[in-house]
């Protein structure tokens, strides 16, 4: 049975909740439901060991639990006789036992269900005369991982989410990303890491400051195991979201790592691991969403702590907290002298552009830049999330580059890498394959300009696609077809995205058209800016501000003069700019023959009518 398939047999419960339950309520039931039936059946096989260890070690008079954990092989277990089996054979006392078993859980294991309310759930089932069955239909659903994988679990999670975020109208991707995409975002990652590849041992951290269900970071752990077994992956994360969080812990359970690293909680007002550093991270914050809830934590932050805090280098406008995110994963990198870090963030097009010279958006991406930490930009197709279907980009930050990289900023244009998925889910209609995702980890482990040559037969349909690197011959189309060549990646100079905002003041006349002059203190005699007429101009850094104002300005305004003490500089990445390829119009008589056509074609069928 595939995830969809066990999700949907899942979701059946549903029948049985319909009308007792409204239907944004469903997920109150089946989530923690779900979670109890997966740890229960992860528990079956070593069940008798633990509960004959429980018998000896009370007899001894010894604390129990390291035992119990042993006999378990996990890092949690349960010391009650009961399991889901067992519940059936009662039904008189079913609420009774089932709040035994769940007490016998390990204390982390208690408070999953204390952070799903499953106690008001047990309550309100009861009260509606449906406990029993509801337990008895996940009691027959077979979750043990040797039939259903980590993997395939966190799918299944993902598309019961998606299924209540659907009914009650919220915002699916708050809680989970598109598994291809964290596919992509994990190989950009690894790609240069020869060493976490490779070498027998290895111990590094990867954390997740917007976890969510935990997908991110299973599918890196997933990654690295396939690639050296013999690696140790440690995985943090923090998620606001109690049911996502308690679902997130409960998988971070059963794949044995220490559920105290994952906390529960806001991350920008109350940082879960704030003297922590990582070697990766990954993180797809909510898209423009505002921070008004957590703005005096913030600014609070901002104003006492300066660069000694998280954000240091200003605070975007409070309609949108992306890059406030961007700068918590910058002040939670792994130094550089004990081996640095890479990171990984989706972000919409917003923080590559908004805001001005001098606004906090700016200045947050002159930080980022300035410091040479920005590897890489890869756009993404759109349609590609649940929740949306605008353009987000994956930004790659490291304070490790290396030589190739020093100074110099990738953009990775891969918006037509996708293939239509047969059933859209929300507002995702498109994903990315493995080959496709493939192409974009090499575009950028090659660091390296490229272009996209798309080839069309005579009718101009698309008959292949193929990437062509510096000093390599585009194929050839088919005869009375064309090929068509489109930039795919782009190297820039770090600079290359800073201007200075110059102030171009006019003088200031009166009626008879004289120049007004100032009449005291420094600009007594001196010729007054006229404000309706003060105008600002960018002059990208690389140029010489003096012989822009002589080329662009004099030439225009004879009179006019740069108000030296308003200059200031910004930064910003124009990402479409520097991929968009300008396609001439067709030729005039090629529009009047097309033209000629149709309108033979109406008069034919209006004849036809008049007939």
């Amino acid at each position: 049975m595939n995830h969809q398939a066990l999700s949907s047999f899942i979701w059946s419960v549903a029948d049985l909740l319909r009308g007792d339950y409204k239907q944004s309520e469903y997920g109150r039931v089946i989530l923690p439901f779900t979670v109890l039936r997966r740890l229960d059946a992860v528990l079956a096989p070593t069940k008798a060991k633990v509960l004959a260890e429980l018998a000896t070690r009370e007899q001894q008079g010894v604390n129990p639990e390291p035992f119990l954990l042993r006999a378990a092989g996990l890092t949690f277990y349960n010391r009650s006789p009961l399991d889901m089996a067992k519940l059936m054979g009662d039904p008189d006392h079913i609420r009774q036992n089932l709040e035994a078993y769940i007490q016998g859980f390990a204390p982390a294991v208690r408070d999953i269900f204390d952070n799903f309310k499953f106690e008001a759930q047990l309550n309100e089932l009861a009260k509606a005369g449906l406990l029993y069955q509801v337990t008895e239909r996940f009691a027959g659903i077979d979750l043990h991982p040797d039939k259903v994988d980590n993997a395939a679990m966190g799918l299944v999670f993902e598309e019961l989410i998606r299924k209540f975020a659907e009914i009650s109208n919220e915002t699916a991707g708050e809680h989970f990303t598109p598994r291809e995409v964290i596919r992509l975002m994990v190989n950009l990652l690894f790609v240069e890491d020869d060493e976490v590849l490779i070498k027998p041992g290895i111990v590094r951290t990867i954390y997740d400051p917007t976890a969510g269900t935990g997908g991110m970071l299973s599918v890196a752990g997933e990654y690295l195991a396939e690639h050296n077994p013999q690696a140790r992956l440690t995985m943090l994360g923090q998620e606001l979201n109690p049911e996502s969080y308690a679902i997130c812990k409960a998988d971070m359970l059963i794949k044995g790592q220490d559920v105290g690293n994952v906390v529960l909680g806001n991350t920008l007002s109350d940082d879960g691991h704030p003297t922590r550093r990582f070697d990766y991270m990954l993180s797809n914050p909510p898209f423009g969403v505002e921070w008004k809830k957590v703005e005096s934590a913030v600014r609070k932050e901002h104003a006492e702590r300066g660069f000694n805090g998280r954000f240091g280098p200003g605070l975007p406008r409070v309609s949108d907290g992306s890059l406030l995110f961007l700068m918590h994963l910058i002040a939670r990198m792994q130094k550089p002298s004990e081996g640095g870090c890479r990171f990984g963030i989706v972000l919409n097009g917003s923080p590559l552009f908004t805001g001005g010279a001098g606004s906090g958006e700016s200045e947050i991406r002159r930080y980022v830049l300035e410091n040479d930490l920005l590897e890489a930009i890869v756009a993404l197709p759109t349609d590609m999330f649940y929740n949306t279907g605008i353009a987000t980009y994956v930004w790659v930050v490291s304070n490790r580059k290396p030589g190739p990289r020093k100074g110099k900023v990738q953009l990775i244009d891969a918006s037509s890498f996708w293939v239509k998925m047969r059933k859209s889910l929300g507002s995702k209609r498109r994903q990315m394959s493995d080959a496709q995702i493939a192409i974009v980890t090499q575009l950028f482990g090659e660091c390296a300009p490229a272009q996209l040559a798309t080839v069309f037969d005579a009718e101009g349909k698309e008959v292949a696609r193929e990437v062509v690197r510096e000093g390599q011959t585009p194929p050839a189309p088919p005869p009375g077809g064309k090929t068509k060549l489109a930039p795919l990646s782009r190297l820039f100079a770090n600079s290359d995205f800073g201007y200075r905002t110059i102030t171009v003041e006019r003088p200031l006349l009166d009626e008879a058209g004289k120049l007004v002059l100032g009449q005291r203190g420094k600009t007594k005699g001196q010729k007054q800016p006229d404000a309706a007429k003060r105008d600002t101009e960018n002059v990208p850094l690389s140029e010489d501000i003096t012989a822009y104002f002589k080329c662009e300005v004099l030439p225009h305004a004879p009179d006019a003069w740069i108000d030296d003490d308003k200059t200031k500089v910004g930064y910003e990445i124009p990402f479409n700019r520097h991929f968009y390829v300008y396609e001439p119009p067709r030729p005039l008589a090629e529009i009047d023959a097309d033209l000629l056509v149709v309108t033979d074609r109406i008069k034919a069928m209006i004849e036809g009518l008049a007939a």
